[in-house]
């Protein structure tokens, strides 16, 4: 390993989206506003707080807009500059200036582990983080800044969990294992068992999108078959670098909103427009003002 720093942060982004269509048929769902930015730039904003300075995004057909919107848009602040409107113009420069950023194109929709891998020839022989920007996690520290300094304790990979009750667990991937007894945040796992049966999970911490892997998953994807639905299942991949090596989960503090679902984004959408001075007052007060 080349570097036990975490300084790459991979996002998934070439799925389709079909929980938000008919949006999603010429919107990537990466760039669905949350209040007034895309969700993609909360993650990226979480992984420059966690000092990963370079981040790889894994896009597909129809996902331009990404590109474009992390680039440099002349026209617009050439427009806004002449037109005296400088804040603006530093709020659209901020976006382009803010971090670097490389991509690659996933062919096909081929599953999580397969877009990971796609990324294998720039990550390198390193540590690197994967965030899925559908899940935004607002924290006092970033969920990832968390997850690095647990990192640097511990040099395994880490898994990012929320508690599940009830019958959702069945839509998550769900790690067996036990408490850490030097930290009460970490949970050593020893399995992982994607989407069970309420009945079956074998704890209630849940995987959610937030991932700090070795590079030794590489070498364990490509040799991980085709999993449910014909893809390369990531939570595959992890549970075969088990044999290996040290996997950690992690309980972060903070409140994670899924903004891959309508609801989920209704709800991020008011509880972030309510921390914002210029805008919580007013929304505090028309929603006191409805008869629900």
């Amino acid at each position: 390993m080349t570097s036990t720093k975490v300084r790459k942060a991979i996002f998934p982004a070439a799925g389709f989206g079909t929980r938000f269509l008919p949006a999603t048929k010429s919107i990537p769902k990466e760039m669905l506003a949350l209040v007034d930015k895309p969700i993609i730039q909360y993650g990226v904003e979480e992984a420059l707080a966690a000092g990963c300075d370079q981040i790889v995004i894994v896009t597909g057909r129809g996902k331009s807009a990404i590109e474009d919107y992390f680039d440099i848009s002349y026209e617009l602040e050439c427009t806004l500059e002449k037109r005296g409107k400088l804040d603006l113009l530093a709020v659209s420069r901020q976006v382009s200036q803010m971090v670097r950023l490389s991509y690659v194109r996933q062919k096909e929709a081929l599953g999580l582990g397969h877009a990971v891998l796609m990324a294998r020839d720039l990550v390198g022989d390193e540590p690197f983080a994967v965030i899925l920007p559908d899940d935004v996690i607002d924290a006092p520290t970033p969920c990832l800044r968390q997850m690095v300094d647990a990192f640097d304790q511990t040099h395994s990979s880490i898994l990012a969990t929320q508690i599940i009750e009830g019958p959702a667990i069945s839509s998550y991937g769900v790690l067996d294992g036990k408490a850490d007894p030097s930290n009460p945040r970490l949970f050593n796992v020893s399995d992982l068992v994607e989407k069970p049966q309420p009945g079956d999970a074998p704890s209630n911490h849940a995987i959610i999108g937030r991932y700090i892997l070795t590079p030794a998953i590489f070498d364990v994807l490509e040799r991980t078959p085709l999993g449910a639905g014909g893809e390369l299942q990531l939570t595959d991949g992890i549970r075969g670098l088990l044999a290996t090596e040290k996997v950690c989960g992690f309980s972060f503090e903070g409140t994670r909103y899924d903004a891959g679902d309508k609801l989920g984004m209704l709800k991020a959408t008011v509880d972030f427009a309510l921390k914002r001075d210029d805008l919580g007052p007013q929304l505090r007060a028309y929603l006191k003002s409805l008869k629900l």
